[in-house]
């Protein structure tokens, strides 16, 4: 079942530029499958992918000889897996600056493409990310009917409402944001029929990940550590990292994990926010706050798949889920925190000079904005977002449930 991506559209938009297109993201999230629908659609093109070692040794041992066989007499040239190339960003260069061929490419980690590549590419390339699933996207596989209503009624940053959901219709978006927190939004386990073919796929990401990533671009051979200091990571989601904690459990330096957290944050695997400040004597906090990319390979990690009511992790759960929606939304989120421990848990530039402070909670009592935050920072706008909604709670601010 082809479910269409958001980023589709994206790409499409910039299908009759002459800059060269570069997908990437996680392995598994759906990038062949998309580039490869548009290849479907269009005349006189060509797919090729890397993992093809004939394709990928005339790519990278005889360049002319490459451009004559698939490159001339082309309009459209899909490349996947590109990250398998070395020297690729120096040869697609070539390409792009003698013949006129427009290229498409994609690959399964950040750090070959924008690090490698990118700087042979400067003017010529246009780079777009690609993740799991957003919520709007898992539900227009899930229930397109209710995807409707929830379209309608999530929050706009600029233009606030109220939520307007009926309660049979809250019930309904409880029970999808859920599963959607509960397995994540990697395609193969939002398509998977059962719980245990999506425990199957989750394990299988994960393994491949170490298999491919980990092997191939770290060369790493006690990998085991790296194990051990992603596990410690996801247990501490939506915290501040502690670097004691982690070298004492990972057995790493404290210089070696901070090189692994930037690969693990460019191949996907987890994200770090930054504190967000006007007073630095009295806000300035140093530490990130981890999240993952996708709660489902979270979840995976540290092997526990029940549902929020029976997991002393809900709130941290929670918070993953909105941290996922934001990076999809193309925001870049930060926290704030005071010296005196006052916290908010995200802090949104919306443009304009706008932004948004948002607290998460799973129950619509507890919801609250830190008095002293909301004193310093008046003209911010706030949310509070809750999972339960409590009948009897008094609202201060807006609380809206639905991202």
């Amino acid at each position: 079942m082809y479910i269409k991506r958001k980023i589709e559209d994206e790409i499409l938009k910039y299908i009759e530029r002459p800059e060269i297109i570069a997908l990437i993201g996680p392995r598994q999230c759906g990038k062949t499958t998309t580039i490869k629908k548009i290849y479907d659609d269009l005349k006189n093109a060509v797919f090729l992918t890397f993992e093809d070692q004939e394709v990928l040794n005339l790519f990278e041992k005889n360049i002319k000889e490459f451009i004559a066989v698939y490159i001339i007499g082309k309009d459209y040239v899909f490349i996947d897996e590109f990250q398998y190339a070395r020297n690729g960003g120096k040869l697609l260069k070539f390409i792009y600056d003698t013949h006129h061929t427009k290229i498409i490419i994609s690959g399964s980690s950040a750090l070959d493409l924008t690090v490698k590549a990118a700087k042979f590419l400067v003017g010529r390339v246009f780079v777009l990310e690609m993740l799991p699933f957003d919520f709007s996207e898992y539900l227009s596989f899930r229930d397109s009917e209710f995807l409707v209503d929830y379209e309608k009624n999530k929050i706009d940053l600029n233009n606030v409402k109220s939520n307007s959901l009926t309660e049979k219709q809250n019930d309904t978006f409880k029970k999808y944001f859920e599963e959607y927190l509960i397995w994540g939004g990697y395609p193969a386990a939002v398509l998977s029929k059962t719980e245990e073919e999506k425990r199957e796929v989750l394990k299988n990401i994960y393994n491949t990940y170490f298999l491919r990533d980990v092997k191939d671009i770290l060369g790493l051979v006690d990998d085991y550590k790296l194990g051990k200091l992603i596990k410690a990571l996801a247990l501490q989601v939506g915290n501040m990292i502690e670097y004691g904690e982690l070298m004492e459990i990972s057995e790493f330096s404290y210089h070696t994990i901070k090189k692994y957290l930037n690969f693990l944050n460019k191949t996907y695997i987890a994200g770090f926010i930054r504190p967000f400040y006007k007073n630095k004597r009295k806000e300035i906090v140093k530490n990130q706050k981890v999240y993952f990319f996708d709660t489902g390979l979270r979840n995976h990690i540290v092997n526990n798949f029940q549902a929020l009511s029976a997991r002393p992790d809900a709130g941290a759960l929670l918070e993953n889920g909105c941290y996922m929606q934001f990076i999809k939304s193309d925001y870049s989120p930060q926290y704030w925190r005071d010296k005196n421990k006052h916290e908010v848990d995200f802090i949104l530039d919306i443009g304009g000079g706008k932004y948004v402070a948002m607290e998460v909670k799973t129950n619509q009592k507890k919801c609250f904005i830190s008095t002293v935050f909301k004193k310093d920072y008046k003209d911010f706008l706030i949310f509070c977002l809750y999972f339960n909604k409590d009948r009897d709670a008094v609202i201060g601010d807006l609380f809206i449930p639905l991202l």
